[in-house]
Formats: C-alpha cells, sequence, structure tokens
C-alpha cells in the first residue's frame, strides 16, 4: 500500500470520526517514518475491519465483500491458476451470463492486477474489496485440496506406468507418490476442518472419507493395488509395526502444516480385505480455547462462571462420545489456571499440554490407572484436580472424597443427561449423601450442525414445526440446510454446542438424598426448582435462532430416545 493510498485512508477514517485528531497526528507521523498506519490500526484494533474496508471502497470504488457470505466457484479457479491467484492476492467471485466477471481483491487499487485481468479476462469486470485474512483461509484449504488430488493421480499414473512396463512396482516409485498422497491428505484434512481420517479397504476399491462435523463425507477413492503402498506409508510414519497385520495397533504422528504443529492419532484394525486406519485429527488450537471462544450463549457463560468460583466440590460433564468434553473440560482448566493454584490432572490420553498444569498420563501396564493415580495426586497438595473420565467405582469413590475435603474436582461421566449422572455415581456405590454433599453442577454437552451462512435458505415452518418450536409469530422464519462449495456442499459449516446445565442447591439435593430417588424425580426438581433448561430446549433455541435446521433437531431427539436407557424404579 502506497503513501498516498495511506495518507488518503486516514483522512476518510478522521472526517468520518473512526479515529481522533490526536490519533490520526500519530499515525501520519508513523507513515513519515516509514510504517504502515493502517498495519497499526488492525494491531491495535482501534478501528475495526470492516471500517477501514468502507474506506478503501470509497476511496477506489470497489465494494466490500464477506467472503463468509458468498460462493466461490472452484472452475474459475482452476482456469486462471492458484499461483497467479496467490501472486496478486485475487479471487474470482462471480461470471455474469454477459461474461462480465465480478473478482475480490485485498488490493483493488493495484494497476498490475487490473492490467492483468483485462489481459486473462478479454471482457469488462468489476472489482471488490476482500478481507486478506479469509482470503488466505481459503487460499489454504483450496491449495490442500489440490495437492491431495494431484498426489492421488500420480499414485494411479505411475503405478499404471509401471504395471505397462511389466516390471513390477518398484519401491522408489511406489513410496514417492504414497508419501506425497498421505502427507497432502493429513494437510487437507487439517485445512478442512475434520476430525478423523477413515481409510477404508474394500474388496476391489480403497475409501477415503473424513468425519467433517460429525458426517463421514467421501473424500477420494482408489484401486485396492494401491493399498499396500499407502498402509506402509502411514504406518511407517505412526511408528506401528509394519509387519504385524492380524492385530490392532496404535500410533501416533507428529506434522506441521505451515507455522502450526498437529498431532495424529492412527488405530488400526484387521478386516476381511485388510487393516482399516483412523487417524484422528488433534488440533491442539481447539484444546487452547477459552470460554468465550467456544461460542457458548451469554446464560450459559453466566452460570458456568458462578460454578467454577465453587472452591471445592465435584463438577461432572456428561454426553456420548465426541460430544466435545474435553474440550470444554480443557477450557475450564484455562479459566482457573492462576498463579496461586495447583492444578493435576490424570488423563487417558493427555490430549494438550498446558504451562503451569500438571498432567499425568495413564499407564495401564505399569497399573498407573485413574484410580492410583488419584491417590497419589491427593499427597500432592492439589487444589484443582481434573480426571478425565470416572469409569469405575474406586474412582468415583475416590473423586467424591476428595470434592467434600476442600479440593475441586472436575471430570466427565458417559450419561446421556445430566440427572443421570447421579443415578449413575449411586450405582457406583457412592453413598446418596456424599453425591448431594460433593456435586457442585452436571452439564450435558451435545454438538449439533451449525448450517452454513453462505447459503443456508429461510423457509416458513410448518403448524407442526411452531407448535414443537413453540413459535406465535406467523411471519416467523426457521434456516435449511442448501448446500455450497463452502460447505463442500453438504449444507453445514461447523457445529455448536448446546447444554443441559443442572446447577445444583438445596432442593436437588434433598432430593437425592432421599433413597433411590428416579431421574424423572430428580428431573423435574432441576427444572422447577433450579431453573434447569432442558437440552431440547436449548437445541430449539439454536432452531429459532437460526444457526442450524429443524430436521437436526429431530435427528437430536431420536438420537437421545434411542441412547435413553429406562429409568430407575423404585
Amino acid at each position: 500500500m502506497n503513501k498516498i493510498r495511506q495518507s488518503i485512508l486516514l483522512e476518510l477514517l478522521r472526517r468520518d470520526n473512526k479515529i481522533t485528531p490526536v490519533a490520526f497526528d500519530t499515525l501520519t507521523q508513523a507513515l513519515n517514518n516509514g510504517e504502515d498506519p493502517i498495519e497499526i490500526i488492525l494491531k491495535e484494533e482501534s478501528v475495526s475491519k470492516t471500517d477501514i474496508h468502507k474506506a478503501i471502497q470509497e476511496y477506489v470504488n470497489a465494494p466490500y465483500v464477506n467472503l463468509d457470505t458468498v460462493d466461490t466457484n472452484l472452475d474459475f479457479n482452476d482456469f486462471l491458476g492458484l499461483d497467479l491467484l496467490k501472486q496478486y492476492n485475487f479471487i474470482p467471485l462471480y461470471r455474469f451470463e454477459d461474461g462480465t466477471w465480478v473478482f475480490g481483491s485485498t488490493k483493488p487499487e493495484d494497476p498490475f492486477l487490473n492490467r492483468i485481468l483485462l489481459t486473462v479476462t478479454s471482457s469488462k469486470y468489476l472489482m471488490c474489496s476482500v478481507d486478506a485474512d479469509k482470503l488466505t483461509d481459503y487460499f489454504n484449504v483450496y491449495s490442500a485440496s489440490l495437492a491431495a488430488k494431484n498426489a492421488l493421480k500420480s499414485i494411479q499414473s505411475e503405478t499404471s506406468s509401471s504395471a505397462n512396463r511389466g516390471d513390477g512396482m518398484s519401491a522408489e516409485v511406489a513410496n514417492a507418490p504414497a508419501v506425497r498422497f498421505i502427507d497432502s491428505t493429513l494437510e487437507e484434512a487439517v485445512k478442512v476442518g475434520a476430525s478423523d481420517i477413515h481409510v477404508e479397504p474394500s474388496e476391489t476399491r480403497v475409501l477415503i472419507r473424513y468425519r467433517i462435523d460429525g458426517d463421514l463425507q467421501e473424500k477420494a477413492a482408489f484401486d485396492i493395488s494401491f493399498f499396500p503402498t499407502i498402509a506402509t506409508r502411514i504406518k511407517i510414519l505412526a511408528d506401528i509395526d509394519i509387519a504385524e497385520k492380524r492385530i490392532p495397533q496404535d500410533g501416533h504422528i507428529t506434522k506441521f502444516i505451515g507455522n502450526d504443529k498437529y498431532d495424529f492419532r492412527v488405530s488400526t484394525l484387521p478386516t476381511i480385505h485388510g487393516e482399516k486406519f483412523v487417524i484422528r485429527v488433534l488440533d491442539k488450537k481447539i484444546f487452547s480455547l477459552s470460554l468465550a471462544e467456544l461460542h457458548f450463549s451469554n446464560e450459559v457463560n453466566e452460570t458456568i462462571d458462578k460454578i467454577l468460583h465453587h472452591p471445592h466440590g465435584i463438577i461432572l460433564l456428561t454426553g456420548p462420545t465426541g460430544s466435545g468434553k474435553t474440550t470444554t473440560l480443557y477450557s475450564f482448566l484455562r479459566e482457573l489456571n492462576k498463579p496461586n493454584v495447583n492444578i493435576i490432572t490424570v488423563e487417558d490420553p493427555v490430549e494438550y499440554s498446558m504451562e503451569s498444569i500438571n498432567q499425568i498420563q495413564i499407564n495401564n501396564k505399569a497399573d498407573l490407572t485413574f484410580a492410583s493415580a488419584l491417590r497419589s495426586i491427593l499427597r500432592q497438595d492439589p487444589d484443582i484436580i481434573m480426571v478425565g473420565e470416572i469409569r469405575d467405582e474406586e474412582t468415583a469413590q475416590i473423586a467424591i472424597r476428595a470434592a467434600i475435603t476442600g479440593h475441586l474436582v472436575l471430570s466427565t461421566l458417559h450419561t446421556n443427561e445430566a440427572p443421570g449422572a447421579i443415578t449413575r455415581l449411586i450405582d457406583m456405590g457412592v453413598p446418596e449423601y456424599l453425591v448431594a454433599d460433593a456435586l457442585v453442577a452436571v452439564i450435558s454437552q451435545r454438538l449439533i450442525r451449525r448450517l452454513c451462512p453462505r447459503c443456508k435458505r429461510p423457509v416458513k415452518p410448518t403448524e407442526d414445526q411452531m407448535r414443537v418450536l413453540g413459535l406465535k409469530d406467523k411471519d416467523a422464519v426457521i434456516y435449511e440446510a442448501n448446500g455450497c462449495p463452502y460447505c463442500n456442499n453438504g449444507g453445514y459449516k461447523g457445529r455448536l454446542a448446546v447444554h443441559e446445565i443442572m446447577y445444583m442447591n438445596d432442593d436437588i439435593r434433598a432430593t437425592i438424598a432421599e433413597k433411590e430417588a428416579t431421574v424423572e424425580e430428580i428431573r423435574d426438581v432441576a427444572i422447577t426448582k433450579a431453573g434447569m433448561i432442558p437440552l431440547f430446549d436449548a437445541a430449539k433455541q439454536v432452531v429459532i435462532d437460526g444457526n442450524t435446521s429443524y430436521n437436526d433437531l429431530l435427528s437430536m431427539i431420536v438420537t437421545e430416545e434411542r441412547e435413553r436407557k429406562p429409568a430407575k424404579t423404585k
């Protein structure tokens, strides 16, 4: 950005009262000293990006476009080439029927870019301003996907050439494409936000699927003859026995993607057609999120803040596997991690290393179990203890007693609803009076798919939908999935957490202390006397707010009912 443009932008920001006269003088001095005043503003977050883009729009007559709200056509990018797009920081957004192109750029006034576009398009075009960070994110996803596709083509073509020569597939020919394919697959999975990579052999082909936002999506398929090379490469990276194919094995991959370090947990399982691989993507950035970054509702944040301020007691997170319990636990620990407290965790496995927190990795072969580690932790003068999961009676007993002797204990439990955690602890042999005394709160969590912000479409709810959602306004609108390139035509992008928080009070404690109180009785008291919002009602609000679809709400209901166990009766 040249000095003339920077100076004009500062004038526009001062004119619109986005910066003060004093700030204007300071930034002008910085400009004269060779610094970039716009970068200073962005770093200090004194002016929003939107305000800066509005100033740019007025200066170069290039309207600002939010890349989160538009579809980008990959065919355009293939036509122009990724290198050209990245070199000049622009992206094709649309092409009208009359041949007019619409481009987005971080530097819409760049004369070199405009000359290139006139040459490439051979027609008139419109220029828009886009955010640099969002454009970089787009390039990262696109380049990773392109690398995976090219690596797969390389495997197929080089193997085919070797077969045609009749000399068999040499180690070099097989290995080089396999290395590129696995590396690009790991990178693509990270860029598109996949939580797991499935490599599944069948009789004739191998299927590559990514789990994105809770659903498996097919990404690639190739002939079964390529599978031994791919399987060997994964095992080498994960430090798994290459020769052993009869039993399940586990391994671990560490890889830098860009400037970030990622861990991948690898699991193998023998099947009739060969070993199936599942590679879990462990994104450390997810585990380092603060409570604010988890996008909880304001009401949930206020309640959790009160819960975490308890000096002692036990806080439980419940929900099925994959509901984000560990991520939420780590965010709690980040909130509680202060210089004046001693925090010790016992986990299986340790997903994320946290500064100033003592973390213990379970090792069953060395008889280091949750229970044995917890007993040792109590002799280490802890203030806060995190137990990855309460799995058995011994761990439950020790955790509860630690909670009532002055420690704050955080843990998870596999139950489908918050009140069910109480009966589960009692079934594990913890007396009712200890549960009532020790328990601070139970938070039941689920992840529900978020509708793609670019392509979700409004629909008028039916009478049944309005009744279920409790809508009274006849003009009410809800949203449903559509599908676009941004969300891989799935209609969803990311997931949201919904919660059922049972915050203990005297009424709930009195109900628990009664012998053999049922889940339904505890639930009724929690709702009527403690203000607990049921999980279903919390999910309904997500639909009403336009963040998920009614079909996803129904899917959650069906899943909950299928997994719900019969209540304990008197």
